[in-house]
């Protein structure tokens, strides 16, 4: 699987073990940046990321803020981005499972164990469709709705 990864400058340092993390599997990981601890703008680099996954250049994504609450804001303005922010290793199950998103969003808080767990739970639980394919289908509508308006 392609996975396409992104953070802000607080997000650096957790991000570089992340891709540690996915370099150790059979997973192929690209950072998409930031690449310093100067400051930039997390909008900027959760756009990049999701416009990547939805174009279909990476099957999933992650971002990384101090919180995760912005890029997880940011990159669910991208239609087609199911961007779940996780805090361990069920939610993230649950948001590949149940919701079949397309980006993990991660805060800086987390311990090492932690984000280990809860990377490989989003690397490695899939949709199940069934009843949650019609919520999806819902989710969708909702987007199609909202085409064309400011």
């Amino acid at each position: 699987m392609r996975i396409a990864i992104g953070g802000d400058h607080r997000g650096l340092e957790l991000k570089q073990s992340i891709i540690e993390l996915i370099n150790a599997t059979e997973h192929d990981c690209e950072d998409l940046g930031s690449y310093t601890t100067e400051s930039v703008d997390y909008p900027d680099i959760a756009r990049e990321v999701a416009e990547a996954v939805v174009r279909g250049d990476y099957e999933r994504g992650i971002l990384i803020c101090d919180t995760g609450i912005g890029m997880s804001i940011a990159a669910n303005k991208v239609k087609g981005i199911r961007a779940a922010l996780c805090h361990d290793g069920f939610s993230a199950s649950r948001a590949r499972q149940h919701n079949d998103a397309n980006i993990l969003c991660l805060g800086t808080g987390g311990t090492p164990d932690t984000v280990a767990e809860i990377v490989n739970a989003f690397l490695t639980s899939h949709f199940e469709g069934g009843r949650h394919q019609r919520r999806l289908d819902k989710i969708r509508a909702i987007e199609a709705e909202q085409i064309g308006q400011p």
